[in-house]
Order: structure tokens, then C-alpha cells, then sequence
């Protein structure tokens, strides 16, 4: 945890620096982006299915059908599409950067990188720290759109709650300020994960065996710090946000 600090501030500092590779950085985006949308997409859609099953039944008991909409919209775009679209990308890029990362130093490849004057935090970090930071807004937007249509889909399939009356209700309960705080989490998210991941590959030591543990030790200290994060962010952006809901009831 300390080392992971230690290196954001690095990040930081080298970024103010404007010391970016940018071909590195656009090779890890199209890895954290592109390679990443199909499973984000089925996760976000599947995710907006079931929890309209378990919403709507009861919704509909109550009355209240012109709800089930935008109570989905507002789970997905506050906590659903941006924690697990990080957990997605934490399981799948941030085991990666530990275990590439790791590997290269264990074969002594940063240790050559320092000997042909190349910082490895500028070389390696930065360009993932960016690709992370960028990209996760972008794929939890997308997974927002794929979860609100699954969600849509099964209402009006199984509940026969008609697509209009579904879009409506989205749009009277979804403000553009949940729109740009989910963003915010995002990015944050991908910056955890991307320093969090680099910083188990560079302390990484033992051979195969030390690279096995630091991607796992990488995959679990990002999913512990994801959720904490995530608790201290809801409660700052959310905490006093609850009466717009209640204003369309």
C-alpha cells in the first residue's frame, strides 16, 4: 500500500513534468478499451436484466410502474455500471500489469530500461496510469447504455411495460449530474487500478513464483481499494442528492 502511494506521487510528479510515451499510452488504451467492451457490455446488459426482475414485480404491486425506469437508470449510472466495469477491468488489465510488469522485473528488463536512461515509471506507469483513466469513463458509459436496454428489454418482455413509458421514466429520474459523478468514479477507479497494478509488478521479486503472487496480491488489494473508494465517494457526491427521486414519485 505504501509503495502503491510512493509511486502515484512519482506519477504525478512526472505527469506535471508532460513526459508522456505516446505510443505506449495508445497501445495500453486499446488494451484497457476495445479489448475489454464485449465483456463489459454483457456484464452492464445481464446486470440491468436481473435487477429489473427483482424491481419490477414489486414496483408494479405498488403501482408504481412508471418508476421501474428510472430507479435502474439511477442504480446503474450511481454504483453498478462504474464499480463493475472497475471490477471487470481490475480481473482483466490490472492482473495483466502486475504479471507484465512483474515479469520484467524478475528477468532484470527494468534494471536494462534504467541502464539506457529510461525511467521505468515514465516508460511503463504513466502509459497505463492514462489508458486507465481515460478509458473507464468510456467503457461505463457504455455499460450505463447496455444495462438501461437489457433492463428495458425484460420490462417490456416479461412486465409489458412499454418502451416509452420505460424512456420517460429514465429521463425524469436521471440528472446529467449523476451522469458526470459516475464519470468522476470512473476515472478514479482507473487510476487505482492502473498504480495499484504497476506497483505490484515493479516491487515484484522470486522468480515465477513472486510474479504469481504479486498479480494476485495486485487483483485484490484494487478490488479492496475499489470498494472503499467507493464508499467515500458516494457518500461525498450522493449523500444529500436523494430528494430528486422522491420528487418524481
Amino acid at each position: 500500500m505504501v509503495a502503491a502511494i510512493f509511486l502515484g506521487g512519482q506519477v504525478v510528479v512526472h505527469l506535471l513534468r508532460g513526459k508522456i510515451h505516446r505510443r505506449n499510452t495508445i497501445e495500453q488504451m486499446a488494451i484497457v478499451g476495445p479489448e475489454s467492451l464485449l465483456v463489459a457490455l454483457l456484464t452492464a446488459s445481464f446486470v440491468g436484466m436481473v435487477f429489473t426482475i427483482q424491481v419490477a414485480r414489486e414496483f408494479i404491486a405498488f403501482g408504481l410502474v412508471q418508476t421501474v425506469g428510472g430507479v435502474l437508470a439511477l442504480a446503474l449510472t450511481r454504483e453498478l455500471a462504474p464499480v463493475l466495469t472497475a471490477v471487470i477491468i481490475t480481473g482483466r488489465v490490472c492482473s495483466a500489469f502486475a504479471a507484465e510488469i512483474g515479469t520484467m522485473r524478475v528477468t532484470e528488463q527494468i534494471d536494462a530500461l534504467q541502464m539506457l536512461d529510461t525511467d521505468p515509471v515514465d516508460y511503463l506507469v504513466v502509459p497505463r496510469l492514462l489508458a486507465c483513466t481515460l478509458m473507464l469513463p468510456i467503457l461505463t458509459l457504455i455499460s450505463l447504455v447496455a444495462g438501461v436496454t437489457g433492463g428495458m428489454v425484460v420490462a417490456s418482455v416479461l412486465y409489458d411495460i412499454p418502451y416509452s413509458v420505460f424512456l420517460d421514466s429514465v429521463h425524469s429520474f436521471l440528472g446529467v449530474w449523476d451522469i458526470w459523478n459516475s464519470m468522476i468514479k470512473a476515472a478514479i477507479f482507473g487510476g487505482i487500478i492502473a498504480i495499484v497494478g504497476s506497483s505490484w509488478g515493479l516491487t515484484t521479486y522470486g522468480g515465477a513464483k513472486g510474479v504469481g503472487q504479486s498479480t494476485t496480491a495486485a487483483v485484490v488489494t484494487a478490488l479492496v481499494m475499489v470498494f472503499m473508494t467507493n464508499f467515500f465517494l458516494s457518500w461525498v457526491m450522493f449523500q444529500g442528492a436523494g430528494g430528486t427521486a422522491l420528487q418524481n414519485l
